[in-house]
């Protein structure tokens, strides 16, 4: 086992992942809408993989801040998504309430980089 497999945030962001790529399958979104939320959501997770690899504090934390930002860029697409009405106010709550964890975490992570 590899030790991103290890920590709760990449979990939490693979789970994430996953669920966006349900909504992509069943929604009815345009081409650019699709590829950046998969892009994103993706983002998050390999970055975390990828900085789990890395030697030195300095490194791991970039990627961390890298994997941060990709979760605040899918909370506004999935902002967008609601408010064109592609999405219910239910689901863009629960999608909301993963990434405001996931971000948290990375947030934790980061500080704890910092030491």
């Amino acid at each position: 086992m590899f030790d991103f497999q290890k920590l709760d945030v990449y979990q939490k962001a693979k789970a994430f992942c996953i669920l966006i790529q349900k909504l992509i399958s069943y929604g009815n979104f345009d081409r650019t809408t699709n590829d950046q939320l998969r892009r994103a959501s993706f983002s998050i997770m390999l970055n975390i993989a990828e900085g789990s690899s890395r030697f030195s504090n300095k490194d791991r934390k970039n990627f961390m801040v890298v994997a941060r930002g990709s979760a605040f860029e899918c909370a506004a697409i999935i902002e967008y998504l609601l408010e064109v009405s592609e999405i219910n106010k239910d689901s863009y709550d629960n999608y909301l309430n993963c990434l405001e964890e996931i971000s948290k975490m990375l947030y934790g992570l980061i500080c704890g980089l910092d030491k």
